[in-house]
């Protein structure tokens, strides 16, 4: 069993003895940045495909420069089309983060493109992820064990959908993308209003029902808001962006 697979079970592992797993974003195409972050004691960190500036023939190397620090290298997808889960995987993905789901359908679909036949109708074929062949037959015979699947809920009508979309095969966690669905609200980054921390508590409460692990984004890095989202009960939690890390640190201090 290689490294990261094993690193993808113990994830699952400690998910479901009720742990929590920290990972971090990124936004930023440099490989320096990516061995920095992979170095900085986090579980995963996904790279950010649907905001971030990335280019295909670029994911190989951030990947590695993640693996480095013993961090496993995830991707947020775009839209979740067949093309982009192939390469992401195909460059060495071993997590991969489905935005805006909205139904069931849309989930399975996702899942379906991720997985090799008879699990699903990912392409077959040498790539990085099989060390271009020469793991070919342990990476395909475990590539299901060894991916990390998670739905974000971004909209209303993917909360709406909830249930179904829990029931799907091979989901591992739940994200909640706390900017896009306050903004589907009409209530965008107000997070303290009460109707969208009673959508936030449905949600959560739900997962619990179905037994998948509730995730949620802390976008600004602030140690007390981490704990706080921790006592909620989300369990798979991204801390911070790169970006977001460079500024709060980069600001120029006022002189006296």
């Amino acid at each position: 069993m290689d490294d990261q697979r094993k690193k993808i079970m113990a994830l699952r592992e400690k998910l479901a003895a009720g742990g929590v797993t920290l990972g971090s974003w990124m936004q930023l195409d440099n490989s320096s940045v990516a061995e920095i972050i992979g170095n900085a004691g986090y579980d995963w960190v996904a790279v950010d495909l649907e905001h971030g500036h990335f280019s295909l023939s670029r994911l190989p190397d951030l990947f590695r420069a993640l693996e480095l620090g013993g961090t496993l290298p995830f991707a947020r997808v775009a839209q979740g089309r067949t093309k982009e889960i192939k390469q992401a995987l195909d460059a060495g993905a071993r997590g991969l983060i489905i935005p805006m789901v909205e139904s069931a359908n849309m989930l399975a679909d996702c899942i379906s493109r991720a997985f090799y036949p008879p699990d699903g109708i990912r392409g077959v074929g040498y790539s990085r992820a099989n060390l271009f062949g020469k793991k070919f037959d342990a990476y395909t015979a475990s590539h299901r064990d060894g991916i990390f699947m998670t739905a974000q809920i971004e909209t209303q009508k993917g909360v709406d959908h909830l249930a179904d979309i829990l029931k799907v095969p091979g989901l591992d966690a739940v994200m909640v993308g706390p900017y896009d669905l306050s903004g589907s609200m009409g209530m965008t980054a107000q997070f303290d209003d009460p109707v969208f921390k009673q959508t936030l508590a449905q949600i959560l409460a739900c997962c619990k029902a179905a037994g998948i692990p509730c995730g949620f984004h802390v976008v600004q890095p602030d140690p007390n808001a981490l704990q706080e989202k921790i006592g909620q009960g989300y369990q798979f939690i991204a801390y911070g962006i790169d970006a977001v890390f460079l500024y709060a640190q980069a600001r120029a201090p006022e002189l006296g």
